[in-house]
């Protein structure tokens, strides 16, 4: 069967359409984007503005049109934390469902978590042993681990990429105070969950998901989209301390020059290598793999679980 599926996030709404049946590995057939940084979209009391709004109605009515052109059977559409911070939540939600009949599910963090680590489980296989994934959004950074398709325990911190860097680097190029005040923010944040899995061991395999940590490891060297999903890209420790002083040097149009680097991603690149590189810190990762698979698979294999086979 043909599925879509529609992910509302902090920075993009994203349409992956996929030719999938259960006990199969689903297939990319199709992949729709909206730039829309619904995190910059807020009023200062954190509501989503009357335009933010409109734009996300026009581009959720845009994307489900695509999905009845491409021959989707069902579409999964879902939200995650920058409508599910947003103080009008409720009212956004039942706009949408109005005005195009998408009933938008909001998942949790923890939700974004495990369904990541599912995906990640899939991709890698039971022989990856105890998993640690990371994954670093607009809104939030989600971190999980387990043995099994289910993590033993998963959490989501506030330390998404887009949001960072608008409230904490305004400046371009940053100011150095302020890039000094954010590694330590950060890292503070992080420092109070890694308790919560240390008592479960070290990890067999450390992975990451997200266009932050595939941009990360590009710059650092990994090979390029061009090269196939099944090449090994990898990011090390090392490599990323070498790097973020470089990037916070570097004005946001001098990021969009990196190899890997998307334009409308470039001037959140700072906020997430800091991110990025106090969680390998904090939580004594030497190196770590990018997995091509994150949410938006999640949602499909966990689709597919509840078919019926044959």
């Amino acid at each position: 069967m043909r599925l879509g599926v529609l992910d509302v996030g902090s920075n993009t709404v994203h349409l992956l359409v996929v030719d999938a049946h259960p006990g199969a590995c689903p297939l990319p057939a199709h992949s729709h984007k909206t730039e829309l940084r619904l995190a910059e979209l807020l009023d200062a009391e954190g509501s989503i503005t009357g335009h933010g709004v409109e734009r996300l109605v026009a581009v959720t009515a845009e994307a489900l049109a695509v999905a009845e052109d491409k021959g989707c059977e069902e579409v999964l559409p879902f939200a995650t934390s920058a409508v599910r911070e947003a103080r009008n939540a409720e009212g956004v939600l039942a706009r949408i469902k109005d005005e195009t009949g998408v009933d938008l599910q909001v998942l949790t963090g923890p939700e974004e978590a495990r369904l990541t680590f599912l995906a990640a489980r899939r991709w890698y296989g039971w022989s990856a042993g105890k998993l640690l994934l990371l994954d670093i959004g607009g809104g939030s950074l989600e971190v999980a681990y387990g043995m099994d398709e289910e993590p033993d325990t998963a959490v989501s911190l506030p330390l998404g990429a887009g949001r960072l860097t608008a409230g904490w680097l305004p400046g371009d190029p940053p100011d150095p105070a302020g890039v000094k005040a954010l590694r330590r923010h950060v890292r503070a944040e992080i420092a109070r969950t890694v308790g919560e899995f240390a008592r479960f061991g070290r990890p067999d395999h450390v992975v990451a998901t997200s266009k932050t940590f595939k941009q990360l490891a590009r710059i650092a060297g990994a090979p390029g989209s061009g090269e196939g999903r099944y090449v090994q890209r990898v990011l090390s420790r090392t490599s990323l301390e070498e790097w973020v002083p470089k990037l916070s040097a570097m004005t946001v149009e001098q990021r969009r020059g990196l190899p890997g680097v998307s334009p409308g991603r470039a001037p959140q690149l700072l906020a997430g290598a800091l991110v990025a590189e106090a969680a390998m810190d904090l939580f004594g990762i030497p190196e770590l793999e990018i997995c091509p698979w994150a949410l938006r698979e999640g949602v499909i294999l966990r689709r597919l679980d509840h078919l019926p086979t044959g």
